[in-house]
């Protein structure tokens, strides 16, 4: 068939070439076509009629006027929904291959009879006035931490005029999640736009039940920056839609960097945040223009970030644990029974004590879940080992794969005094160092030779006496044949 593009080529090529034969062959028609063409003077849309005939019979013409009805009163029915319940009304009516053909109708219904659809109106954005932001899972990207499946949000920050963006790595939905992302991107960024939207998450919108509209942690962080906080409408993602375009866009780019690198392992979390920071960066490197505008317009920021955590008084119980958010830590036994100020941050917990911090643990995530450290207990613990054998946290005591196999040998080997044994072997650790330890434990399995706290005790003292650099002795030089040396040059030189 021969396309508009071909005849104006021709109709070019007329003017050009000697015959009209030459120029057919280069506008790609045979020499009668070209002669039709030439002769109609009209492109080929404008000689083409329109196809206004069924090749064949609707199938459905006698029930369109109940598929209509249907249509009219539930305008979000689907053709395979419509299709099945004729099927049931009409059985061997209809066959499974008509089923297109329905579905071709109701296209046509909806474009041309159906209810108007929602508009998505285009919005002027100028510069320093709007902010979005908002979380996304990360989990289809499959990162790994170490070989383990790093399950982890991003708190995303984009500017809607020059799309400048910003992400923070989290773990809930939480106000500190939140908190920390908003403060880490505007600190970043220099300044504060005019207003901040974000969807309806629970740690910044209260339900519609409360009269007011945002939680008063939320309004105290945006008050502090001097923004305007704004909220989308209910189900109405499309109002925060640059962050959420942002969001499809960066993690395509991270998927993309991640093929490039060959490997979505990492060998800290801190590695992966610096490999989504240089991600960024690249990102934002095709923006500066747009945002050397906004920089001008956007608002100063504070003296100083607000405090980014949750705190709570807890009391330490007698097992030397306290209880935070639905999980079990352990703090020194030399607080037991003391009220303690814990600090919820975004990824560790900070315990303070007479306004003094005293603990920086690792926050842990979901719930019913613990961490326990050894050196808390362990003074106690060796003078009470056989507490060892059923205690609630044993699973903790094992700082390496090492320890566990030394307990697993004691278990073995001598059975009766495992307990005593491995405990000492802790306290060694504790006050020794576990790298020291460790390798006195390997050095042992490696030799075959008996394991227990006296030989691990043996090892670590051994090298204790050990001379270090510093207690080399160098022989004092005597500089008399140097003297000499000088003395026989001398005398080389005048007889000569």
């Amino acid at each position: 068939m021969v396309t508009n593009q071909q005849v104006r080529r021709l109709l070019s090529l007329m003017n050009s070439e000697k015959t009209k034969a030459i120029a057919a062959i280069k506008a790609g028609m045979d020499e009668k076509t070209a002669r039709k063409y030439v002769k109609l003077g009209k492109l080929p849309s404008e000689v083409r009629k329109n196809h206004n005939w069924q090749t064949r019979q609707n199938p459905f013409e006698a029930d369109w006027k109940q598929i209509k009805e249907l249509l009219e009163a539930n305008p979000g029915l689907e053709a395979k929904t419509i299709f099945e319940y004729l099927q049931r009304e009409k059985p061997g009516e209809f066959q499974d291959g008509q089923l297109r053909t329905l579905q071709r109708r109701l296209k046509y219904w909806r474009a041309t009879e159906g209810p108007a659809k929602e508009i998505f109106f285009p919005q002027v954005h100028r510069p320093g006035e709007l902010s979005e932001s908002d979380f996304t899972h990360m989990e289809t990207l499959e990162i790994t931490i170490q070989k383990e499946l790093f399950k982890h949000l991003l708190y995303h920050f984009v500017l809607t005029y020059s799309n400048w963006e910003a992400g923070t790595v989290c773990f809930s939905e939480s106000f500190e999640s939140l908190s920390a992302g908003y403060q880490n991107a505007v600190w970043e960024l220099g300044g504060v736009t005019k207003k901040h939207r974000t969807d309806r998450m629970s740690s910044a919108v209260n339900k519609n039940c409360n009269p007011e509209k945002f939680t008063k942690r939320y309004k105290a962080l945006m008050r502090h920056y001097g923004t305007e906080p704004e909220r989308t409408n209910p189900a109405r993602g499309n109002e925060n839609g640059d962050v959420e375009q942002r969001h499809y866009r960066f993690k395509k780019a991270v998927s993309q960097a991640l093929m490039l690198r060959g490997s979505r392992d990492f060998d800290s979390r801190q590695e992966y945040k610096q490999f989504l920071r240089r991600i960024f960066e690249q990102l934002n490197a095709g923006r500066q223009k747009r945002l050397e505008e906004e920089l001008i317009m956007l608002r100063r920021l504070p003296v100083r970030k607000l405090d980014d955590y949750k705190p709570l008084e807890v009391t330490v119980s007698p097992s030397s644990t306290i209880h935070v958010q639905h999980n079990t830590y352990s703090v020194h036994s030399r607080l037991i029974g003391e009220r303690v100020l814990v600090k919820i941050y975004v990824d560790h917990l900070e315990a303070w004590y007479a306004q003094r911090k005293v603990e920086h643990i690792p926050r842990l995530r979901g719930e019913s879940k613990y961490r326990i450290c050894y050196q808390h207990i362990i003074d106690w613990l060796v003078r009470k080992p056989g507490a060892f054998k059923n205690y609630r946290y044993k699973s903790e005591m094992f700082p390496s794969s090492y320890f566990r196999i030394a307990y697993d040998y004691l278990k073995r080997e001598a059975p009766l005094r495992v307990n005593k044994e491995y405990v000492a072997i802790l306290y060694l650790a504790h006050k020794e160092g576990e790298t020291r330890t460790e390798s006195a434990i390997q050095y042992l399995l490696s030799q075959e030779q008996p394991l227990s706290s006296g030989s691990i005790r043996q090892i670590i003292t051994k090298e204790n006496k050990l001379p270090s650099i510093t207690d080399i002795t160098i022989n004092k030089v005597s500089l008399k044949s140097y003297d000499e040396l000088l003395n026989i040059r001398e005398e080389v030189a005048v007889h000569g």
